[in-house]
């Protein structure tokens, strides 16, 4: 069988970031990393896949195998990946014959998602950065604890994330479904349908992670502030820099890691350093 020709186009998996905690320490966190990477077989683009980086030949051609579009090993030829063009190219001997077919139906998923709406998403966000109100440690505190009588599906059956939309402390609606972007999605169709408006002290709950996706949605949305009990991407980060929008990841109890805070986020309600806590370093 003859070799397949295979870049090692390996990348870390995480990187660090610096993020403010609720003492109003800064200090350093590291973050998984968030890549696009656009998969072409045979020079026509098939989807892109949003990824750590870590090892992303392996990826594309899992992807391809279990989407029956490669169907024996010995079909490959080469698989490159370019990281400078976001781009892997995997070269085959053999096509199925009812590929566009099989491309021209797709099924979304109700997981954590492969990026496939990446590009068409960032084209509808608003250039100009949002603007919110500052928001304080307070009312972050109020709001994670009126967020604990909802979760009804998750209490009862697990397996879901949950969505909310906020006004300050207030929960004004919240939406579980088995995916964190099918939930998020059903409150902007709510928000629409609905003829509500969003203001400048809106908050957007989400219990999955602050990746670039679901950035984006809220950024749509016009929310300027972006809470998760989980944490936070790379490409989840810059692109909240980039719209204006503040994250505040790992929301549970008293503790968070605030990103994008400056002047927007005010420490009104420092919690009383606990005996032995270590999370002391200056960044």
């Amino acid at each position: 069988m003859p070799p397949i020709s295979l870049s090692r186009a390996r990348l870390p998996a995480t990187l660090e970031i610096e993020v403010l905690d609720e003492y109003g320490d800064h200090r350093r966190q590291a973050i998984a990393a968030e890549r696009p990477l656009t998969l072409y077989l045979n020079k026509r683009e098939i989807v892109t896949l949003m990824t750590l980086g870590a090892d992303p030949e392996a990826l594309v051609v899992g992807y391809l195998r279990n989407q029956g579009l490669i169907e024996r090993r010995e079909d490959l030829v080469a698989v490159h990946v370019d990281w400078e063009v976001e781009a892997a190219a995997v070269v085959t001997r053999h096509l199925p014959e009812d590929l566009d077919e099989r491309l021209g139906h797709r099924t979304v998923t109700t997981g954590c998602g492969q990026g496939t709406v990446f590009g068409r998403l960032l084209d509808a966000v608003p250039q100009q950065p949002l603007s919110v109100e500052p928001v304080r440690q307070s009312v972050l505190y109020a709001l994670l604890e009126n967020l604990g009588a909802y979760n009804e599906t998750y209490r009862s059956a697990g397996a879901v994330h949950g969505c909310a939309l906020c006004r300050q402390s207030e929960v004004l609606d919240f939406v579980e479904d088995v995916g964190r972007h099918n939930a998020v999605d059903t409150l902007a169709g709510r928000q629409w349908l609905e003829e509500g408006a969003i203001t400048a002290s809106d908050i957007f709950y989400t219990t999955g992670r602050l990746t670039s996706e679901m950035v984006i949605k809220v950024a749509q949305m016009g929310i300027g502030v972006l809470v998760s009990r989980s944490g936070v991407t790379q490409k989840g980060v810059e692109l909240a820099e980039r719209f204006g929008v503040m994250l505040i990841a790992r929301a549970k109890g008293r503790h968070f890691q605030a990103i994008h805070a400056h002047r927007r986020l005010e420490l009104d309600a420092v919690p009383a350093r606990r005996p032995g806590d270590k999370r002391r370093e200056k960044a």
